[in-house]
């Protein structure tokens, strides 16, 4: 008879590791589920279980270590297999069918991801990938195990590296070149963010985002030696560690209660402060006679730890296939409370259950042990083998349902096949027209502003128009040089207002400002008045300005809106293109994300434009005409 004892015999806890890690995948649901207003900085949680997994492997490294004078690698490994896979292998196959059920833009690039999930490769792949964690158009299923792979690659390197380092002398000078690794990792996650337009490079990396782990690393070599002085049996000693845990845990909460800032304050600067304040919290939590551990291991906190893996792998994915599904008009950066609160429920669920009857039985038995129980199953009884049946039936609808989704995966998204598009009609209109006469600079005597440009029937001429723009624009190119032929459009994806200032200078020192200059920049941020006013100053008062509003389920999209609005009424020359009225009564023109608009779409953002550089035209000329006439009945005798 096969005998159906466990495999490996469980590791000894540390008090206040499950209830700390149940605060961090409460802080990272949270910033995911109701973002962006409950904790717009909750993403820190990941740091914590980055600090978690560093301390408790090397622990465990350890104590092996020193109870048998090696480490066995073989079985390290295997212990991680069983605890890591099963769950991941559910998620991914169930996920994917899901997917291949709801269609459309979820099942992007899936193959991709689904490799970069099984081979703990995901962040390196989507840094080679361009992806960006904090888009929120688009997002990928599986996005969230970017983590995952980090760790994996931590738990595949770290043990090979342990016995070298085991090599110094003393705990202490192991902790300190862990603790001066960890500070080479942040500092160089600074120095690749500085400058970067986006932070998802330094924030996925393996080697900008390893002081967490390393921190715990640190900790796992100095806490032993500490704890065996006579103080830290000390009520004092108690206490003061206990208190300092607090004010650590509220630390992480007011920390991912802060919206992230750009650059190295963000990255690595509150991810850093995270995982101090979580070594902080281990350290009280595990200290001899804690009450802090006790506390943070209470039933509620230790049953979410206990399930901590399970919840951060599906309440992404299920977040995707419910806005996908139910909320069409929402997006991940936008999820209405309702869907939000729905996907927590069905997160628990599926949570628990996976924990019960997968994690648990594989992590207990192994795989094999596992696979023979269920062998045995369909040879038992007939309540035993139905179970058996329907759990085999299950299995097979996921595998084919996740061949079906990887077969339909398409290689991009409605939103970057739209811009794509554009980007492909601006091309070609640039191979075909013949060189544009450079405009004159003012002051040179030839009338260059924007009344003498238009003509007798105010239809301003697509060569008389600069036009420069995100992604929004881009993606309506085709539609620009097709309704205004000649006008120059300088598009680009993930511009914000805050560049304007900038690539209309450049333009201006070549020359290349025509009277009239379109920008649309509202679409990937707030406006500020000052960035406003530097546009206006950059394009001179002899040019007219047109910017066009932004349509996009985004929370600034309104107080953009109505910026361009205030600054338009309060300055000549300037009006306002409402690409946003134009656009909301037939949003079926837009992309799944609701931002950027296909050929039809398109057309409807260039009539926009071109009819409020016409009105422009219009208002220009009417006061132009009121200053002749004042000038004739001044010099009326």
């Amino acid at each position: 008879m096969t005998s159906t004892a466990p495999a490996v015999r469980p590791a000894a806890r540390f008090a206040g590791l499950d209830g700390l890690r149940g605060i961090a995948v409460i802080l990272v649901v949270l910033y995911h589920l109701f973002p962006p207003a409950v904790l717009p900085g909750g993403f820190v949680g990941v740091d914590v279980f980055f600090v978690i997994s560093g301390f408790l492997i090397t622990s465990l490294l350890l104590r092996e270590h020193h109870a048998t004078g090696r480490i066995a690698l073989g079985r390290f490994w295997q212990r991680r297999a069983r605890r890591l896979l099963p769950a991941l292998a559910l998620v991914v196959g169930v996920g994917s069918t899901l997917a291949w059920v709801v269609g459309g833009d979820v099942l992007v690039r899936l193959g991709a991801q689904v490799v970069g999930a099984a081979t703990f490769s995901y962040n390196w792949l989507s840094i080679a990938g361009g992806e960006t964690y904090f888009a929120a158009t688009t997002p990928e299923l599986f996005r969230n195990v970017w983590s995952l792979a980090v760790e994996e690659q931590f738990y595949l390197l770290w043990p090979l590296l342990l016995p070298l380092l085991l090599l110094l002398p003393g705990a202490r000078s192991r902790a300190t070149l862990a603790a001066g690794l960890a500070a080479v990792s942040a500092v160089w996650m600074g120095v690749v963010v500085t400058g970067a337009d986006d932070p998802t490079r330094a924030y996925f990396g393996t080697d900008t985002h390893a002081f967490g782990l390393l921190l715990g690393v640190a900790l796992a070599f100095a806490l032993p030696p500490l704890l065996r002085r006579p103080f830290a049996l000390s009520p004092v000693a108690r206490h003061l560690t206990g208190a300092a845990g607090v004010l650590a845990i509220g630390g992480v909460v007011v920390l991912a209660s802060m919206p992230p800032q750009d650059g190295a304050a963000t990255f690595p600067g509150a991810l850093l402060v995270a995982s101090l304040l979580s070594a902080v919290v281990i350290v009280a939590g595990v200290w001899p006679g804690s009450w802090l551990g006790r506390g943070i291991d209470a039933a509620p906190l230790r049953w979410i730890g206990d399930r901590s893996y399970g919840i951060y792998l599906w309440h992404w994915p299920l977040l995707v296939l419910a806005v996908a599904a139910f909320a069409p008009d929402a997006t991940v950066a936008a999820v209405p409370v309702w869907l939000g609160l729905g996907v927590l429920g069905v997160t628990g669920a599926a949570s628990a259950l996976s924990y019960r009857f997968v994690e648990t039985p594989v992590r207990r038995w192994g795989f094999r042990a596992s696979a023979r129980m269920l062998r045995r199953r369909l040879r038992g009884g007939p309540r035993a083998r139905l179970r058996a049946l329907g759990v085999a039936l299950a299995g097979v609808l996921v595998l084919a349902g996740t061949g079906a989704a990887l077969a339909a995966a398409p290689e991009e998204s409605s939103a970057e096949a739209a811009v794509e598009a554009g980007r492909e009609a601006l091309a070609e209109a640039m191979r075909e027209r013949p060189p544009a006469p450079v405009a004159p600079p003012p002051g040179s005597g030839q009338q260059t502003d924007a009344t003498a440009a238009a003509p007798a029937n105010d239809e301003v001429a697509g060569d008389q128009i600069t036009a420069v723009g995100d992604s929004v624009m881009l993606a309506s190119a085709g539609g620009l040089v097709e309704r205004l032929p000649g006008i120059e459009v300088d598009a680009e994806v993930s511009r914000s207002m805050w560049a304007g200032p900038g690539i209309l200078g450049s333009l201006a020192a070549t020359d290349r400002l025509r009277p009239y200059v379109v920008v649309a920049l509202g679409t990937n941020g707030p406006v500020d008045p000052g960035a406003l006013e530097k546009l206006a100053d950059t394009i001179g008062p002899e040019r007219g300005l047109v910017l066009v509003n932004a349509h996009a389920p985004r929370d600034w999209i309104p107080g953009v809106n109505a910026e361009l609005a205030a600054f338009a009424d309060a300055h000549r020359n300037v009006i306002v293109a409402d690409w946003s009225g134009a656009i909301a009564a037939h949003e079926n023109l837009l992309a799944h994300d609701r931002i950027h608009p296909g050929d039809a779409g398109g057309r409807i953002f260039a009539d926009t434009v071109a009819a409020a550089v016409d009105e422009l035209a219009r208002e220009r000329r009417a006061y132009a005409n009121d200053l002749i006439r004042g000038l004739q009945l001044d010099l009326t005798p």
